[in-house]
């Protein structure tokens, strides 16, 4: 037991560069409050007293601001930055590593029972905000950005933003695969603005071309329409996409 709690404190000092002292996260840290909460609370549950497990779990909740269900299975060195609305309902696994920020939600889509709320794998970051909704998995050491709303499978090592999430790619060689505060990277390369900004470039281009045919029609002879289309101001519109 000793030695799971001086991996929980280490796992503060790694992740968190505000912590200056062991006494200062065991007593000012809602997110490791939390977690000893919720293993006596999961305990209980998995001891069949399951009302006493909820009892502690809504004590948690009302002393740390960060609901954990008591049937939720989380492993080792998981880390909650912040936490005030974290939210990881019953079904919820975690594997070991992960990191979760303020605001997260892992949760359900229905009302059955069984399996309805999310696995994360282990080393998963997921960024402030974020929802996880539905029995979906999220791979290892993928990283969901702040505000994300993930409805569907994440694959391992992948980066997910936006609302619905989608899969960006992310390079960063100064991150070099290391924990990123926030699932945040200096690169990401967002398919969608990408496409929109090939799509900008096009039609600059076509203006282009357009304004040479007119030109030469003129030239030979033709009678050309004298109204202007409206102008494209494409830095306008990248600064926009931006």
């Amino acid at each position: 037991m000793f030695n799971r709690l001086k991996e929980d404190i280490a796992v503060v000092f790694e992740r968190d560069p505000a912590a200056r002292g062991a006494w200062e996260v065991i007593t000012c840290y809602p997110g490791f409050h939390a977690m000893l909460f919720h293993r006596f609370a999961h305990w209980l549950w998995n001891a069949e007293l399951k009302w006493l497990g909820r009892l502690v779990s809504h004590l948690s909740r009302w002393l740390t601001g960060i609901e954990i269900h008591p049937g939720a299975q989380i492993g080792r060195r998981f880390f909650i930055d912040h936490g005030m609305g974290v939210v990881i309902g019953e079904t919820a696994e975690i594997g070991d590593d992960c990191t979760l920020y303020h605001g997260v939600t892992l949760g359900g889509t229905s009302w059955n029972k069984g399996k309805r709320h999310p696995t994360l794998g282990n080393g998963v970051v997921v960024g402030a905000g974020a929802k996880i909704l539905g029995p979906i998995t999220v791979g290892d050491g993928a990283r969901i950005g702040s505000n994300a709303v993930v409805v569907k499978e994440v694959p391992p090592g992948a980066t997910a933003i936006g609302i619905p999430a989608r899969i960006v790619e992310a390079q960063d060689a100064a991150q070099n695969g290391r924990f990123a505060a926030y699932a945040v990277v200096r690169d990401l390369n967002d398919p969608m603005a990408k496409a929109v900004h090939d799509l900008i470039d096009h039609c600059v281009e076509t203006d282009k071309r357009i304004e040479l045919v007119l030109a030469e029609l003129k030239r030979l002879g033709g009678k050309i329409d004298e109204q202007e289309a409206p102008k494209l101001d494409a830095n306008h519109l990248n600064k926009m996409v931006d």
